[in-house]
């Protein structure tokens, strides 16, 4: 039987990590103008980096921090669930989910940063300045869209429905709460269309990821509220 404690840690995990998230998010368009930064080109992605790159640095970590948490929550639901088949598989889906968001927003920290300053010297030769926007645009696909986007999307919403199902079988979530989770699935999965150029496909994610965020502060809520029967 889960302990009043492991609840409680799972709630505030729950509810930590989605503001976090948020937090960064918020901020990183303040200082960078991201995500709508990424639809301008290399170089001027590079420049604007480089402009600002130690704190629009600790605010790419800050938000890997915030997804990083996803793996102990994955871990911590699925065990409050019961262990079961589906919440097994949740566990596992939910920790990838987390390793690949964190490989891709940690390339903002560790790749980027020698890029931009490469990028922006004028004393360097102007093949070695092209150079550093082609490695940086080839992370960005790679790292960014392939690993951190579009698995992230898949993974996430995947772990959504698993953990949703377990958590129902266990009476640990209400209808309401498990609702405004399967409705964000479809709209963060609308992310997988944006490199495709359909309309509203980033709103949509956008949207998905706000209802997302929200679910997991209710989730959490409910587990801080719970007792040891």
């Amino acid at each position: 039987m889960p302990t009043r404690s492991a609840h409680t840690v799972t709630g505030a995990l729950l509810i930590g990590g989605a503001l976090i998230v948020n937090a960064a998010f918020v901020l990183l368009g303040g200082a960078f103008d991201y995500p709508d930064v990424l639809q301008r080109p290399g170089a001027e992605v590079l420049t604007r980096f480089h402009a600002d790159a130690p704190l629009i640095a600790a605010l790419f970590t800050l938000l890997a921090l915030g997804a990083a948490t996803l793996a102990p929550i994955a871990l911590r639901t699925a065990r409050l669930a019961g262990g079961g088949r589906t919440a097994r598989a949740a566990a596992v889906t939910g920790v990838a989910a987390a390793a690949v968001q964190v490989a891709g927003l940690l390339r903002w920290p560790l790749l980027v940063p020698p890029l931009a300053a490469r990028a922006a010297d004028p004393t360097r030769p102007a093949a070695e300045r092209a150079d550093a926007v082609d490695r940086f645009e080839t992370f960005h696909t790679v790292l960014g869209q392939l690993v951190g986007e579009t698995l992230g999307y898949l993974l996430t919403a995947a772990w959504t429905v698993l953990i949703v199902t377990a958590l129902r079988r266990a009476s640990l979530i209400g209808r309401p709460v498990a609702v405004l989770a399967l409705v964000s699935v479809p709209l963060i999965l609308a992310g997988l269309l944006v490199p495709l150029g359909a309309p509203g496909a980033d709103l949509a994610n956008f949207a998905g990821y706000v209802l997302w965020s929200l679910w997991l502060i209710a989730l959490g809520a409910g587990f801080l509220r719970r007792r040891t029967r």
